[in-house]
């Protein structure tokens, strides 16, 4: 293992930020722990954004290896990931999205998966911490120069995508709330 480099980019305390969220964010979907859609769903409005702030300030870099970093998160992990959160949202999974490519040329609304998203996020953020953790500077570079580059190009756009339908969800009011006693809690704010 090389000695670490203080000065060195991928020390920088916005990567360690991002790395930080991102531990986090992974840690959550492989678990793999039942938890209602709510605390879930209540869990990624505060997380998903966090990544994308994150993601957004981390510093440019340059590619240092010929090769490419390698893949840790394999068709099955994705797989798992997405069905994971397919089981949690079940119903309310899909939605209509209409920033995809094949909108352009669609007279009717796509839809989308939240579970999909999610995973494509989860598949590029965990081939990066994957490599950071071995800590090889070098390495940890370029798998940082491609997570932002990916960030860019892919992913941050079907983080933001998600978030729509998981704030619809987590905020709609439920047929079977009774309105009248929200109003009520309304009222005795002003008492």
């Amino acid at each position: 293992m090389l000695k670490k480099e203080p000065d060195n980019i991928v020390y920088s305390p916005a990567v360690i930020d991002f790395v930080t969220v991102s531990v986090e964010f992974c840690a959550i979907l492989e678990k793999g722990e039942t938890v209602s859609r709510e605390q879930w769903v209540d869990k990624m409005l505060k997380l998903l954004p966090l990544m994308y702030i994150k993601a957004s300030l981390l510093p440019q870099t340059v590619e240092i290896n010929d090769e490419s970093p390698e893949t840790f998160v394999k068709e099955e992990d994705y797989a798992r990931v997405a069905a994971l959160i397919s089981s949690i949202m079940g119903e309310e999974d899909v939605y209509l999205d209409v920033f995809v490519e094949d909108m352009k040329y669609s007279e009717r609304p796509i839809s989308a998966f939240i579970s999909e998203n999610i995973a494509d996020i989860y598949q590029d953020v965990r081939n990066f911490i994957s490599i950071y953790q071995y800590g090889l500077t070098e390495q940890m570079n370029d798998a940082l120069l491609i997570c932002q580059q990916n960030f860019k190009t892919y992913w941050g756009q079907k983080l933001i995508n998600v978030l729509r339908p998981l704030h619809s969800i987590f905020y709609s009011v439920d047929e079977n709330d009774d309105l009248s006693e929200m109003d009520l809690n309304e009222e005795e704010l002003w008492d």
